[in-house]
């Protein structure tokens, strides 16, 4: 029965624990209401002065050349295994690999350049004029920077700020590459960028979704329009690049023979017109080695038309194609909400004035814990 009796005594503890508590939390309620009153203001500021932001998602699916092994592939979807991205053809590129290409700085510097309509300018302009000429900061970020930030606002101000230096690449080479030079305004924009404009890959169904977050409904459009433009620009020129080298190289070929094989036609001309009323042996070698070397000639440049058209073909067929499931529209509604903004502050203080409250109950009685259990082991 002692057992029993020990056994049922930690949850009439525990019972008398809980009451213990919300009798706390009701004799501090003033406490608690003051916080969470406080925090309703500050949440009520905020959501006022808080810029508002849109978003703009768009779905697209990638068509990529056929895959081998099929019925494999499909087998090792069934298991859990996706081996679809080594299966690729060798001119295809992997759709896992389009995350990066939005990431890569010359992408960001193409959007940063880009004309888009802001309501505060009366003409397209660019993401970097806008923020030079146009932008400025909100209510929100001045009184974060001489609140919180005010001890960096004191030390950047007291620090001499280095004069921004032009780095000069060398010229040694009109053809030879060259690393990309960005300056201060165009280092920052760009990280911008990164924040606002993202790609998702889901593996498993094979889709892309674009999503751009802007200030402004129709420039985030306009901004995601052309984002979704240039990743179909870009991934043309990654998996087309090889075809077209040997398009380039054909098709000068082909120039080359198309100009010899004409040349060798005049030529074949002017000795006949030469010849025909008196013709000799001479003329008459002449006209045949001629005729051999257009024969020659002829036939080359008819195989390379051939090869010329092949390659076209094989161009067109490695480009690629964004298929676009669910387009772009101007949003309508901001993103982010005010009354979430509020609920969220609101919560916050209830949560510190209930934090306070039971801090100055249970802190004393945690230390003499904890002190006591020190004093036991000491003895």
């Amino acid at each position: 029965m002692e057992e029993n009796r020990n056994y049922q005594y930690p949850e009439e503890e525990e019972g008398l624990d809980i009451i213990a508590l919300v009798k706390s939390l009701w004799d501090g309620r003033k406490t608690i209401i003051i916080c969470t009153c406080v925090f309703i203001v500050l949440g009520l500021f905020a959501a006022i002065t808080m810029k508002r932001t849109y978003t703009v998602s768009s779905v697209m699916v990638p068509q990529v050349g056929s895959r081998s092994n099929s019925s494999l592939s499909s087998l090792a979807s069934l298991a859990g295994f996706d081996i679809g991205a080594t299966n690729l053809s060798s001119s295809d590129l992997s759709p896992l690999v389009y995350p990066q290409i939005v990431n890569s700085v010359p992408y960001r510097l193409e959007l940063l350049y880009t004309p888009l309509h802001f309501e505060k300018a009366d003409t397209a302009v660019s993401i970097y004029t806008y923020a030079k000429e146009y932008a400025k900061p909100s209510v929100m970020s001045k009184v974060m920077k001489y609140t919180i930030g005010l001890p960096f606002t004191i030390l950047n101000a007291l620090r001499k700020e280095k004069p921004e230096t032009d780095i000069v690449v060398s010229k040694e080479g009109d053809n030879s590459p060259k690393p990309l030079v960005l300056t201060k305004d165009e280092d920052k924009l760009i990280k911008s960028i990164a924040h606002s404009v993202s790609l998702a890959v889901d593996k498993k169904e094979g889709y892309l979704t674009l999503t751009v977050i802007g200030s402004e409904p129709v420039m985030t459009a306009e901004l995601a329009l052309k984002a979704q433009q240039l990743l179909q620009t870009e991934v043309t020129r990654f998996r087309t690049e090889k075809a077209k080298q040997q398009l380039d190289y054909v098709q000068a070929r082909y120039n080359e023979i198309k100009a010899e094989t004409e040349a060798y036609q005049t030529q074949l001309a002017t000795v006949r017109d030469r010849s025909k009323n008196m013709p000799t042996s001479r003329s008459l070698i002449e006209q045949e080695r001629i005729q051999t070397k257009y024969t020659v000639s002829s036939s080359i440049y008819a195989e390379m038309a051939k090869q010329l058209e092949q390659v076209k073909m094989q161009v067109k067929r490695d480009t690629p194609v964004l298929a676009v499931i669910q387009p772009i529209t101007v949003p309508r509604q901001p993103s982010n909400s005010r009354a979430k903004t509020l609920f969220v502050w609101t919560f916050f203080g209830v949560i510190l004035g209930c934090g306070i409250v039971l801090g100055k109950e249970y802190l004393p009685k945690v230390k003499a814990m904890f002190k006591k259990e020190e004093e036991e082991k000491a003895a």
